[in-house]
């Protein structure tokens, strides 16, 4: 594994630092008040970073993409993060590419990659992605949605829970059981675009961060889709949605490890200059070691993500590196912005700095993509599943 970039990944990092910096984050903090109400909130910056290229980056270039590698991909979106501070939108844009982008990518047909990655790409068309139900969580065996064949069509029904830009999206990933009584062999994922009759979005929910990001409910009422809207074959939802999950898992904290550099930055510079009792706070101990802390955080998110995204780049499985990414990361965020507010004292819990915003926004983090305490069941599952193979002498 090498860590030195090439002469293309630095430049499209600086050159996405500086777009960042230039371009997004507007009225931040008024947006982030209101919440993305309105589409107005959030389309001008999720369309500037379109036209950049940010939701190309991993489409083939004959469906309008720059198939960029998985390694500076990942240097975009970091430093896509550092230089913006809007962590709303940029956990948006990697869920388009996680979850919509990269399972269209890999199980579908020519004609739905024709259809969907152009628009996908190029920013025109926003993507959901449709699992979590109220009752069942992300548990695909007990998904309660369906899909009952009718000739060369199916009928959909049921509601998805906590969708990250459903009510604003053009299309959704959807997951409905087409064989209840097979668990999570039962499960079949379906491409449905939101004109659909049958196929509504709710208004926006209110949450406690990443407000600038719409969420909310997608609900599917006699939703009649064609043979030709089934993502991969009939039964194969439980595979899709564990083939999105280890990609998402992996990355889509890629420009929230930006924001934690960027919050590093800004809150070494403040502990340099504050000073109590006649000298800068950065030289009591106590303060200095929340610092190094936080800097222990970052370089080991960094190469749990980087290590996984290596791997993706050689097609080897990563459920074991995105398991442990998506844990590491999600709480290493919410710990190093409470050390952030905690530095930063009366000024880092006010609203206008921003500084307890990244704290509300890295929160979800641990919920989203499978909670910790599921990564957690995953890691152990897979170290017990390892040592069976080891005393079995198949490993």
């Amino acid at each position: 594994m090498d860590f030195a970039l090439t002469h293309d990944q630095e430049a499209l990092r600086d050159e996405t630092r500086r777009f960042a910096e230039r371009e997004l984050g507007r009225d931040l903090v008024e947006r982030d008040r209101r919440g993305a109400i309105e589409p107005a909130d959030w389309r001008s910056d999720w369309t500037n970073c379109a036209d950049f290229g940010v939701l190309a980056a991993t489409t083939p270039a004959e469906f309008g993409g720059r198939g960029l590698d998985v390694v500076s991909t990942i240097i975009m979106l970091e430093a896509l993060g550092r230089g913006g501070a809007d962590n709303g939108l940029t956990l948006g844009l990697n869920g388009q590419l996680w979850a919509v982008i990269e399972p269209i990518k890999a199980f579908g047909t020519d004609a739905q990659k024709k259809t969907y990655l152009p628009k996908l790409a190029s920013g025109e068309w926003v993507g959901a992605h449709g699992m979590t139900e109220y009752e069942t969580g992300s548990d695909a065996a007990g998904a309660r949605a369906t899909a009952v064949r009718d000739g060369d069509a199916y009928v959909l029904n049921g509601r998805k829970a906590y969708v990250g830009m459903a009510p604003n999206c053009d299309l959704a990933i959807v997951f409905a059981s087409t064989s209840p009584e097979r668990g999570s062999w039962g499960l079949s994922a379906f491409i449905v675009e939101a004109t659909t009759p049958g196929f509504e979005r709710s208004a926006p929910k209110q949450k406690m961060g990443l407000r600038t990001a719409p969420l909310g409910d997608i609900e599917l009422h006699d939703c009649r889709v064609s043979d030709a809207a089934r993502l991969g074959p009939e039964g194969a939802g439980a595979t899709i949605f564990q083939h999105a999950m280890e990609w998402e898992r992996s990355f889509i904290f890629a420009s929230h490890v930006g924001a934690m550099h960027r919050q590093l930055d800004a809150t070494v510079q403040f502990a340099a200059s504050r000073e109590v009792f006649g000298r800068p706070i950065d030289q009591y101990q106590s303060v200095s070691n929340r610092l190094a802390n936080m800097k222990l955080r970052l370089e080991t998110a960094q190469l749990l993500m980087y290590k996984a995204a290596w791997l993706k780049d050689r097609g080897r499985p990563a459920v074991m590196e995105a398991a442990l990414a998506k844990l590491h990361l999600s709480e290493s965020f919410v710990a190093s912005s409470m050390d952030a507010v905690r530095i930063h004292g009366g000024k880092g819990y006010m609203a206008e700095d921003g500084i307890e915003r990244d704290l509300r926004d890295a929160v979800g983090g641990v919920i989203y993509s499978g909670t910790s305490d599921i990564q957690r069941n995953i890691i152990a599952q897979l170290l017990k599943d390892a040592a069976n193979e080891l005393d079995a002498g198949t490993l």
